[in-house]
């Protein structure tokens, strides 16, 4: 599903012109302008939890020691800051089953 056909869904599920759902679905997940919901919470360096359904947070990689692996050199690999999401107990039941 893309984003277009999802908007289609919401609209149909909800009653909610296709703009209208457009719209909703880009004040949550627009992470591009930096405008969203979870992306403004997930520079916050705040989780999201959704009961059911999951969390949306941020974790951190430290700096470290890797290898080039075309030249077998040692090179530094810079600390930074990721995001992830981990499904909840119901939706990985649900996907399991």
């Amino acid at each position: 599903m893309n984003k277009k056909e999802l908007i289609a869904k919401l609209a149909k599920t909800t009653g909610l012109s296709q703009a209208k759902a457009g719209e909703v679905l880009n004040a949550l997940f627009d992470a591009e302008s930096g405008k969203g919901i979870l992306a403004v919470e997930l520079d916050s360096g705040h989780k999201v939890t959704i009961p059911g359904f999951g969390t949306f947070g941020t974790k951190s990689r430290a700096k470290r020691v890797g290898t080039n692996p075309a030249n077998g050199e040692k090179i530094q690999i810079e600390a930074k800051k990721y995001a992830f999401f981990k499904p909840g107990k119901t939706l990985r039941e649900r996907v399991a089953s």
